[in-house]
């Protein structure tokens, strides 16, 4: 029997809305000591402080500083605008090691602008006064295809495509740990995949809307979303046939509902275990 403890930490629930209570969408997929972050939502290094002992948190395990390992599911600005902060900040409070991204095609593109743009900031705090290591700050970016795209003691991680709209890199993560299956949908409609891929989790995190209030929108809207995102109802069919464990909620798009009517829907069509992910909140 294994004796890893594998936890899940969801450090931002939102999506494009600046909904103060949701910070932009970020997981943290943390195996004993060591953490594997999935997406960079606006937050996510400030979400990962507040969980840990310096800052009245109770996770002895994390220290930004150890933030050496990332994913990304796909380029949308939700998803991305916190990776500055995501290689500056924890390189500024004494990390040492590159930081290795893993992500779609452009991340290294993406990753170049990012420290063009920022290349002013490192020079100061590389070459003034300020102590400060020079490796730190560099990034290693690695562009993946569909398979088992990394693999060290802790964790085994497999990208798989999904339907995001015409986005033709959107990407979808199974990790496997020594005593859980994670599966995260990252942005997507109902695909094959999100089945395939869902099947045996212990943990599915999906990304959802509130059904009843696209049936309110207008026909552009609803092109939109029936393209890129998947509902409540849809989510229902998804767990029906994957069966995970625990079905979490996250990248919510409320639109007015709390979170028994997201539930109420699902219920109609699943009735296994579900809940709505709130930022800050620990499985495992």
């Amino acid at each position: 029997m294994s004796t890893s403890k594998t936890r899940l930490i969801l450090l931002g629930t939102g999506n494009p809305n600046p909904d103060p209570n949701h910070q932009g969408p970020s997981l943290l997929i943390l195996v004993d000591d060591a953490p594997y972050i999935v997406d960079f939502g606006a937050g996510l290094v400030r979400q990962i402080a507040a969980m840990t002992t310096d800052y009245g948190g109770t996770i002895d395990a994390l220290d930004v500083r150890n933030l050496n390992i990332a994913f990304l599911t796909h380029l949308h600005s939700d998803h991305t605008v916190g990776y500055p902060d995501l290689i500056l900040i924890p390189w500024v409070m004494g990390r040492e090691a590159p930081l290795e991204v893993y992500g779609p095609k452009g991340i290294n593109e993406m990753t170049d602008h990012v420290l063009q743009a920022y290349e002013a900031d490192i020079h100061y705090r590389m070459y003034g006064t300020e102590p400060a290591n020079v490796s730190g700050w560099r990034v290693n970016a690695h562009e993946i295809r569909e398979g088992i795209i990394y693999e060290d003691g802790a964790v085994r991680v497999e990208a798989f495509l999904v339907k995001h709209g015409a986005m033709p890199n959107a990407y979808g993560f199974r990790f496997t740990t020594p005593d859980k299956v994670i599966v995260i949908s990252g942005d997507t409609a109902p695909c094959e995949n999100i089945i395939r891929y869902g099947r045996g989790a212990d943990i599915l995190v999906h990304e959802v809307y509130y059904q009843e209030a696209l049936e309110r929108m207008d026909r552009d809207w609803q092109r939109y979303h029936l393209a890129h995102h998947t509902s409540t109802v849809e989510l229902a069919r998804i767990a029906s046939e994957t069966k995970p464990s625990l079905l979490v909620l996250y990248h919510t798009l409320f639109w007015g509902a709390s979170e028994g009517d997201l539930l109420a829907e699902v219920a109609r069509g699943y009735d296994g275990e579900v809940v709505v992910g709130a930022d800050l909140m620990v499985i495992g």
